[in-house]
């Protein structure tokens, strides 16, 4: 078995374990982790300073400065440290098969889900996914450690190629639902997809996925990864060519005027701007890589923001009176 995971070479997967996605969400949970809990309890994260209450606190608990600046005794409860559930809706339909620079969307797309698995993962936590292939939602157990991971990539990477149009009728909005809907212990729940699916073709248009993904960003810590092609945005000058749609196996022959060019391109920039859009309003952290760049790069930029972004909070939110 390799000692890393498909899609992430040595090199990059040594770049990736030095850096961290920080989660700034509680998380609830049983186990020891290096996470913050919603509960106080054993940790080593200190939360209020309170008054001694005699026979019932600890007195190795005592905070002395505390103590010492008020005159009265005071001890400092610890917030439990958890380990945090990582759930990722995969995005496997033909859309996604679709590829014109140096990797198909798909391949990018479980690039992407082994570095963010990489990146959060941390003793006791464990991480799933639910894949939408072919129409149907498909679960992956939540597991922890390496050879954990290891499987649910190869499960990824040998899922097969779509031959003829999808058979089942989830789309992209049953899958966001279904995900919230099943997986309600709070953690971080990362979306991989083009968004494609019911995409509003314009910034004031509503999609449809974005009440289910709304309710994800209320509960967990969430990420929507945006996979993109350059040959979505803009179509390139080579007259009469055949145009074949992955999802309902329709061909047509199509000439790629210049008007039709530009049309085509107005039409993308607003659909994309759209989706923009619609993931703003939920409110979730997006992050968009594309088959002709370094995404390896992109998440490395994307996760020291983050990080800043944590950092940030962390100065002005007030402490918890818990």
């Amino acid at each position: 078995m390799p000692a890393h995971p498909p899609h992430l070479d040595p090199r990059t997967h040594t770049a990736l374990r030095r850096l961290d996605l920080t989660i700034v969400r509680r998380l609830d949970g049983l186990l020891h982790g290096e996470h913050l809990g919603l509960r106080l309890g054993p940790g080593s994260e200190p939360a209020e300073a309170r008054v001694y209450q005699p026979g019932e606190d600890d007195v190795r608990r005592m905070d002395w400065s505390v103590t010492a600046r008020t005159t009265v005794p005071h001890v400092r409860d610890l917030v439990a440290d958890r380990e945090l559930d990582a759930w990722t809706l995969l995005d496997l339909s033909a859309s996604m098969e679709f590829g014109t620079a140096d990797a198909e969307k798909r391949d990018v797309a479980i690039g992407a889900l082994a570095a963010v698995n990489v990146l959060t993962q941390r003793i006791g936590d464990r991480f799933g996914a639910h894949f939408l292939h072919r129409g149907n939602i498909r679960r992956w157990p939540a597991r922890s450690g390496k050879a954990a991971l290891l499987a649910l990539l190869t499960t990824a990477v040998e899922a097969p190629r779509h031959t003829t149009p999808a058979t089942g009728g989830a789309d992209l909005t049953t899958a966001m639902a279904d995900l919230a809907r099943t997986r309600t212990r709070r953690g971080l729940r990362v979306v991989i997809s083009d968004f494609l699916d019911q995409a509003p073709p314009n910034p004031q248009a509503r999609a449809p996925w974005e009440r289910p993904l709304r309710q994800l960003a209320t509960r967990h810590q969430t990420l929507a990864i945006e996979i993109l092609d350059p040959r979505e945005l803009d179509l390139p000058d080579i007259g009469l060519t055949a145009m074949h749609d992955p999802e309902t196996g329709r061909l047509r022959e199509v000439h790629l005027t210049p008007q039709l060019r530009h049309r085509y391109a107005a039409a993308a920039h607003a659909q994309r701007t759209g989706i923009r859009a619609a993931l703003r309003r939920c409110g979730v952290p997006h992050l968009t890589l594309r088959t002709d760049r370094d995404w390896i790069l992109d998440i490395a930029r994307f996760v020291i923001e983050q990080r800043r972004t944590a950092h940030r909070l962390a100065r002005h939110t007030p402490a918890d009176p818990r």
